[in-house]
């Protein structure tokens, strides 16, 4: 049985690898194309028939995510457009929670003001692994992506503390609003602080103990999960603690390590687990159709799928009103906010609210649902909110996934300048860098670069690079044509490089250590010319 579970798993690790190299080929955002090639596959019968589980949802896949993309983030832009993340993370969430809640208790039959405010706080979290999937290779604007990325990180904390509330207020039948606004600010803010206190600890141990690059990353792989677990089992939000604790974490990444080879070890395990648990959860998304289906009692297909496709519909609206007021309504009314905040174009407005694709939090949520009340009773309703839930994923990360790069080329929401505004930064900071560098050399060891052969030629190439460094600031840097001949020439030079370490290592003439070491560095060269792309 073991060997069959391990072989299902392996075999779902390579088709979602399948599908994922296919679906850049294509130029498909991978989490759609995962999906679409999951439903696909739920019709086929016998194959990977998995179900999922909230729990290992919640508790495996979400902590890890989670962390990293909080690690990702850039603290600076977060902070600078704090106002308009807060604003969809939190405030999109409850209004959304609440539209969804008043509308469904008149449009479906039998559904309580308790069970909308369920479903509502189920669909409200946007899944910006989807958004920022598709907005990567395209030319979008920082201000839209850092926006959505941070709306990402703290709107699933929001949904959760409300579908909490919203399942206890079904399951008792009492809800108290003024019990709940408290309870949610503790809830959230105690997340944080345990959060908090745990990147705490784990940046003391990377900081003042021994660095063993292994053990460093292993130490962030199970950070996360000791925030989460622990936030949550004293009852308060474990993703806010997992999403504080990244965050500061991210704030202090420099100060983090003491050695690069911790730093690159950490990197490249963390992109590897967040490939691998990204794939498993958008590929389990589209094989759940069947189960969801086969769970439908008391509706008819016909009626159940008006009812998604006309809240599918609901959260689009409701997203871009929600948007644009927020947007533009304070401008108008007070001069001081027109003052103190930048103005944001119509069209990156529009394109933030079409990003609003629903995904693996939307699901786990509404599978967590228990199939029975405390009193033995059928929970009520569990099945369409299931089905309503699942709609809403497909429509909003299909349909919508699918047209926003046609969206962006067609308002044409792009960031112009953004490879020169970005190369001039980094002439600059190596400018500053060099500068420092050779100042030190200049101040403290002077003595040493006229005695030392290799002190005197790396002091050689500092000055070199910092004149070339200041050249680049002041000039109008390369153009895309010029960087992609650069890229293309020198990938084709280190191929033949590779070949001839190849021959080196036929010949039996060379240590394989040494072409291993040498191997290595051509990697990281390889890294820096992928990077001068970009």
């Amino acid at each position: 049985m073991l060997q069959e579970n391990l072989l299902l798993i392996l075999l779902l690790l390579f088709v979602v690898s399948m599908i994922i190299m296919l679906g850049k080929k294509l130029r498909i955002s991978y989490p759609i194309f995962l999906v679409l090639a999951g439903l696909v596959l739920s019709f086929v019968p016998g194959v990977l028939d998995f179900k999922i589980s909230p729990d290992w949802i919640f508790m495996v896949i979400l902590p890890p995510l989670l962390y990293q993309a909080a690690w990702g983030t850039c603290w600076n832009n977060f902070w600078k457009w704090k106002r308009s993340i807060v604003m969809l993370a939190f405030g999109l969430v409850l209004f959304t929670s609440c539209v969804v809640a008043y509308f469904s208790n008149a449009f479906i039959p039998g559904f309580t003001l308790a069970l909308g405010l369920l479903l509502g706080a189920v669909i409200s979290p946007p899944d910006a692994i989807a958004a920022s999937s598709v907005l990567q290779d395209l030319n979008a604007p920082k201000r839209t992506v850092t926006i959505l990325e941070g709306e990402s990180l703290l709107n699933d904390a929001a949904s959760l503390i409300v579908f909490r509330f919203a399942l206890e207020a079904v399951i008792t039948g009492r809800f108290v609003k003024e019990e709940a606004a408290v309870a949610f600010f503790v809830v959230g803010f105690m997340g944080v602080i345990i959060g908090l206190s745990l990147a705490v600890l784990f940046f003391a141990i990377h900081r003042f103990f021994p660095a063993v690059p292994n053990m460093n990353a292993a130490l962030e792989v199970i950070a996360p999960y000791f925030m989460y677990l622990i936030a949550e089992h004293y009852g308060f939000s474990g993703v806010m603690a997992v999403v504080s604790g990244g965050l500061f974490m991210s704030f202090s990444s420099m100060k983090l390590h003491n050695y690069a080879l911790s730093r690159l070890h950490s990197a490249a395990i963390g992109s590897v687990i967040v490939y691998i648990l990204n794939g498993l959860v958008f590929i389990l998304i589209g094989l759940q159709l069947p189960v969801v289906i086969a769970s439908l009692h008391g509706y008819s297909l016909y009626d159940a799928t008006k009812y998604a496709i006309v809240i599918s519909i609901l959260t689009i609206i409701v997203r871009m009103i929600w948007l644009f007021f927020t947007s533009y309504v304070p401008g108008w009314l007070y001069s001081t906010f027109r003052t103190t905040q930048k103005k944001q174009k119509w069209q990156n407005a529009f394109v933030i609210s079409w990003a609003g694709m629903r995904g693996v939090v939307s699901l786990a949520s509404a599978l967590s649902i228990p199939l029975f009340l405390d009193n033995g009773k059928v929970f009520p309703q569990r099945n369409l909110i299931l089905f309503i839930t699942f709609v809403v994923i497909l429509v909003t990360l299909v349909f919508q996934g699918l047209t926003l790069p046609w969206l962006l080329k067609f308002l044409k929401v792009e960031e112009t300048d953004k490879l020169t505004a970005d190369k001039i930064q980094e002439a600059d900071i190596n400018k500053r860098l060099l500068m420092i560098a050779l100042a030190e050399l200049n101040e403290k060891y002077s003595r040493d670069v006229q005695q030392n052969e290799m002190l005197s030629k790396y002091k050689t190439e500092l000055e070199r690079d910092l004149k070339l460094h200041t050249q680049l600031g002041k000039s109008d840097l390369y153009t895309k044509e010029q960087i992609a001949g650069f890229v293309d020439v020198t990938n084709k030079i280190l191929k033949n490089l590779r070949d001839e370490l190849i021959l080196m290592r036929k010949d039996n003439s060379f240590d394989d250590e040494i072409l291993r070491r040498r191997e290595r560095q051509m990697d990281l060269d390889e890294v820096l010319i992928y990077h001068r792309k970009y």
